[in-house]
């Protein structure tokens, strides 16, 4: 069993709420703390839910924890105009990763688009690019960007443009190939288990960027049966020395979190990505 914390913003959404149930089945966490406004309906003994107004959030309500997760997402639909829109998906996001860094937190895995370019002519991948760009200037030591295509699963609310999109990348996925892979709807419960496997196994440098055929692709490694043969399990020397370690050995160890060794580190981008600084107007 491991001894991880996890953060989750943005965990009643498609994503966030089936990142959350598979957090807390992960038996590397020990801990798993949602901040939400809402309470998700989803409980479990590991989970702790903080319902919080993002418009007030303090560093105070942002504990230390490996891995921040955030998942915030709308549509301007749903939100009701550009204003609000980009206050959840651009303004949340970038003052939680703040605090966050303010708290020491060493990663942060963020969903965006796969599209996201803040010079995009399309405000929906303007605004995602744009979050990518400032999160990058805030010199997290870690971060990981979440690009999946269009996301399918059960949600709540009915959405008819993704489920209309959801049919349509359904019939076109067998031309989808190569180049093309990224175009493939994803599952909402894979992007989740990608994050999960990034966050314990993923690349260590300042910024990484995955895109969406590598989301699909993405799985825990497998792990293999320990040999326990007869003869080592009569072994009872190999045993005396194997239990004769020092106290740092021992499984009931005390565990310190050494808040020292995260700093801050210059941000580097991907080679084949290429972000060009916003010039405010």
């Amino acid at each position: 069993m491991g001894m991880r914390a996890a953060i989750v913003v943005g965990a009643t959404g498609l994503t966030g709420t089936s990142l959350v149930k598979q957090l807390c089945e992960n038996d590397e966490y020990v801990s798993v703390t949602v901040i939400a406004r809402r309470k998700p309906a989803f409980t479990h003994p590991k989970l702790e839910v903080k319902i919080r107004n993002f418009d007030t959030l303090e560093e105070k309500d942002i504990e230390f924890a490996h891995e921040l997760y955030c998942c915030l997402g709308t549509t301007i639909k749903k939100a009701g105009s550009r204003e609000v829109f980009e206050k959840v998906d651009f303004e949340y996001p970038l003052a939680i990763a703040s605090l966050a860094k303010k708290r020491g937190i060493p990663h942060m895995l963020v969903i965006t688009a796969m599209g996201a370019n803040e010079n995009s002519p399309l405000y929906y991948n303007h605004v995602k690019g744009k979050l990518e760009h400032d999160l990058m200037e805030l010199g997290l030591q870690r971060l990981s960007i979440i690009r999946p295509s269009l996301l399918v699963g059960e949600r709540e609310e009915f959405r008819l443009g993704e489920k209309a999109g959801e049919k349509v990348l359904k019939l076109a996925k067998p031309i989808l190939v190569g180049p093309l892979k990224r175009s493939r709807a994803i599952e909402a419960s894979q992007v989740a288990k990608a994050m999960i496997v990034i966050a314990l196994h993923g690349k260590k440098q300042p910024v990484t960027i995955y895109q969406s055929q590598e989301l699909a692709k993405l799985d825990f490694p497998e792990t293999k049966d320990e040999d326990v043969s007869r003869e080592n399990l009569f072994n009872w020397e190999k045993h005396k020395l194997s239990g004769s370690s020092d106290d740092g050995d021992k499984v009931n160890r005390e565990v310190v979190i050494n808040h020292d060794k995260y700093k801050i580190e210059e941000t580097v981008v991907d080679k084949e990505v290429n972000f060009h600084r916003r010039e405010d107007k």
